[in-house]
């Protein structure tokens, strides 16, 4: 059998190439997406920064620990503080008789020209980076700084959203931030409060002193705990192992899909073939063996090249993603040598498993088959892979309809609206061939009835006949169209969902966020929150005529629940009368005005949410408290958070201000009145457009790599499928030719089957992809979300013509090199 596998690999390697170069390039890419896995299992331990010459820097609590039971094992969960506290005042004490102690104070500086984001600090704190002065001096009064890098120069003016500033003195620039250095007390002034410190002493004689405190001492590499954001690069590493991990899933499960339909139109075309070995005495089992046999083969030589491929694609991948910003400047793939053998067998896998149905189909051909002349497909579909298509729906079913029912917030998470779609595309994409002839011939009823001649009924009744190639045509770009819109319907439709919710909710005429609150500063890496409005900005808004003014500040809470679990929600601290007048919550019971320093407004996600009842809750500085639920909100899309009374959010400050107008108050008269405050005023709909919900970088890379994957395989799929089918085909065209027909008549026909066959496939993805959709406009219903579902047609427009172009030109290539060859030449030319 290894013998005439090896033959028929040499004599019909058309057959074999598409399956051959999509193997290989399914294995470059889990080679590649192996090796970035394997050099981002683990982040190396990050350096201090802005501490890397203090001796000890001492924090206050930044964290909660509460003890958690699973199982009858005690353990504790740990939880980042919404407002980390500061060091007490006692402790600090202590501390300045052992040594000198500079407190550290961050907050974001918004420039003029908004060039630069930028981070104040005070000036004493920059000899712990270190920063040393390159030109000028340090700064001695409140209107003097000090600037690093050399986008300014001493003697510059700088306009900042705290005043215009003289820049007295620059240093060298250290990467990480670009920091603004302020005298002490200026920086008092500007960041009252501050978390942490640096201790000029012995760090033993510093833990003594601090011993069984409520504070953090960091001394060594643990000085990066002082850093902003330090475990960025681990939240980095993980959502790009979860962005190589779907594309590697995607890799496998399109791969599957091209080599099995590849495999099976190959064994349907060489069925006269077969049926004369089944004449020659040949058993079903040997034909079997010989299918495999032919797997095998290709599989070990795709998977091998594939390893190649892959080593030489994986660094280019890693300087791709530190260029984009997805991983830090230091990432690289690994050398490990797992993936390799990971990809290598699983492209051997997917090889044998794509060849399974169709060595079934090739053993059961029978010796009569050597005698059959027709095209007609009259049996095109198994038992097996009707059983398994519709054993595939079910399961797609029932499952959307048990998560409806269940737990309608699950579909919409991203791991289950990415995974979820699997299993309907793979069900229809089974049940194709049922589908292919009712499809083609609606799709096909008024052009074969609006052009001239026999073409349209031609182009009908050949994509109808030929149902095996058809689906082995369509079953790729069905794949792909629907992944386009389900995975970008999905993301658009919740995006679109969470826009309705903030429209709904928000009420106000007017909002006001802090000067640079909304800023680039606030976005920049290692950049701090904004500080909130200071005391005498919100005794100005107060004090405007005509309004209503609803101040509000963010925190956190946190609850134990089942005593396993240490949950965060997002919480808002407000004024509950004012809130009433400026905003809409959602509530499914209770009232807004009845919220007070002794009650919570929580959502239906919390355990506990009846009106009435009390929970145990941690407010965002650590500190714990039996709250009263004064009212509960719907679930919707999860982002609804929880509200407390400024009371119970200690260390908050106030970041967003709305404003209510009175009956007969002239809006750009108070719109006057709030920009003089100094924040940044906008009105409701210029707020809505600026915070409407977007997809996060990550999911957007990841989706374009996805749908990339998938689009690569159509291309593979469809040019291999239509180039065996077009040599398959000789005979008909040739019939058509002397009959009389054109060779640009028959080229057109040959271009019009295959825009059929693309469309077919096209109305099936997007079919699936608006069931996938359904399901979650079903879950949004029932979350209480009246939005409506957005399918990205641009996209999907952009996918279905490059599926069509690619299966024209691999349709008409290959027949008008047949013409040409003078396969296809009428009787009596020459």
């Amino acid at each position: 059998m290894l013998t005439i596998a090896v033959h028929s690999l040499r004599t019909r390697w058309p057959a074999f190439i598409g399956t051959f170069v999509a193997l290989s390039l399914g294995v470059a890419l889990l080679t590649v997406m192996g090796l970035a896995l394997a050099g981002s299992l683990e982040a190396p331990e990050r350096q201090p920064e802005r501490f890397a010459a203090a001796p000890v820097v001492v924090q206050g609590q930044t964290t909660l620990s509460v003890p958690t039971s699973t199982g009858g094992h005690v353990s504790r969960e740990t939880r980042a503080l919404a407002h980390p506290r500061t060091v007490p005042t006692t402790t600090v004490a202590e501390l300045k008789k052992l040594g000198r102690v500079v407190p550290d104070r961050s907050f974001p500086v918004r420039a003029e020209d908004d060039a630069h984001p930028l981070v104040g600090h005070p000036w004493s704190t920059a000899a712990y980076a270190p920063y040393e002065i390159a030109e000028g001096r340090a700064p001695h009064t409140a209107d003097e700084v000090v600037v690093a890098g050399d986008w300014a120069h001493p003697g510059d003016r700088l306009h900042t959203d705290h005043g215009t500033v003289r820049i007295v003195g620059t240093v060298p620039s250290r990467g990480f931030e670009n920091p603004v250095f302020y005298t002490d007390a200026r920086a008092a002034e500007l960041s009252p409060n501050s978390t942490q410190l640096v201790v000029e002493a012995d760090p033993a004689k510093v833990r003594a002193v601090t011993d069984g405190q409520a504070v953090q001492i960091l001394t060594g590499t643990a000085r990066r705990l002082a850093d902003p954001d330090p475990n960025r690069d681990t939240e980095a590493l993980t959502a790009m192992n979860a962005l190589f991990g779907t594309a590697g899933g995607v890799t496998a499960f399109v791969s599957v899909f091209v080599v099995a339909s590849t495999f099976a139109f190959a064994v349907s075309q060489r069925r006269r073939e077969f049926g004369l070995l089944r004449t020659a005495g040949t058993t079903p089992g040997q034909l079997r063996r010989t299918v495999c046999a032919e797997a095998l083969l290709v599989g070990v030589l795709a998977s091998a090249t594939g390893c190649v491929l892959g080593a030489y694609g994986a660094p280019q991948l890693a300087r791709w993603v530190v260029d984009v910003g997805l991983a830090p400047a230091w990432f690289t793939v690994g050398d490990s040598m797992w993936p390799y053998h990971l990809a290598f067998w699983t492209g051997l896998l997917v090889a044998l498993l794509g060849v399974v149905a169709a060595s079934w189909r090739a053993g059961r051909t029978g010796p009569v088959q050597a005698l059959r002349e027709t095209s007609v497909d009259t049996s095109p579909m198994t038992w097996g892979r009707l059983l398994s298509g519709a054993a595939l729906l079910l399961i797609a079913v029932v499952t959307a309809t048990l998560a409806l029912f269940t737990d309608p917030g699950d579909l919409l998470h991203r791991k289950t609206y990415v995974s979820r779609p699997m299993l309907l595309i793979s069900a229809v994409a089974l049940l194709a061939p049922l589908l292919v002839r009712p499809s083609t011939r609606l799709l096909t009823w008024l052009p074969a009835r609006l052009l001239p001649g026999a073409g349209g009924m031609l182009v009908r009744e050949n994509a109808a006949a030929a149902v095996r190639r058809t689906a082995a045509v369509a079953a790729p770009v069905l794949v792909t169209v629907a992944l386009a819109g389900s995975l970008l319907g999905a993301t658009a439709t919740l995006n679109e969902a969470r826009a309705t919710e903030t429209r709904e909710r928000t009420t106000a005429d007017f909002v006001v966020v802090p000067a640079g609150g909304a800023g680039r500063a606030a976005d920049q890496a290692g950049a701090p929150p904004s500080a909130g409005f200071t005391p005498a900005a919100l005794q100005k808004l107060r004090s405007i005529p005509g309004t209503t003014v609803s101040f509000t500040s963010t925190s956190a809470v946190f609850v134990l629940e089942d005593g396993v679990a240490l949950i965060r929600s997002e919480a808002r601290a407000v004024e509950p009368a004012a809130l009433a007048a400026t905003a809409r919550l959602p509530l499914a019971a209770g009232r807004v005005g009845d919220l007070d320093d002794g009650s919570i407004i929580v959502n239906e996600e919390w355990e506990e949410h009846t009106v009435g009842r009390t929970v145990d809750v941690w407010l965002g500085d650590g500190t714990r408290k039996s709250l009263r639920i004064a009212a509960v909100m719907t679930t919707g899309t999860g982002d609804n958070g929880v509200y407390v009374t400024p009371a119970n959010a200690p260390g908050a400050h106030v970041d967003r201000v709305d404003v209510r107008l009175a009956e007969g108050t002239d809006p750009a008269a108070v719109a006057g009145e709030l920009r003089r405050s100094g924040g940044e005023v906008r009105t409701r709909d210029q707020w809505l457009r600026a915070n409407a919900p977007g997809t996060d970088r990550t999911t957007r890379y990841g989706f374009l790599l996805v749908l990339g994957i998938a689009l690569l395989y159509t291309g593979i799929s469809l040019a291999n499928t239509m180039v065996m089918a077009t040599s398959d085909r000789v005979g008909d065209l040739n019939t058509l030719r002397l009959a009389g027909a054109t060779r640009r008549q028959v080229l057109r026909l040959v271009g019009a089957e295959a825009l059929t066959v693309v469309a077919v496939g096209g109305v099936s993805g997007l079919a699936v992809a608006w069931l996938n959709l359904a399901g979650m406009r079903g879950a949004l219903e029932l979350l209480s979300v009246h939005s409506a579902t957005r399918m990205p047609w641009a996209e999907l427009g952009a996918v279905t013509a490059a599926c069509a172009v690619l299966a024209v030109v691999s349709s008409v290539a290959p027949a008008a090199w047949a013409m040409r060859r003078g396969a296809l030449t009428p009787v009596g030319t020459g």
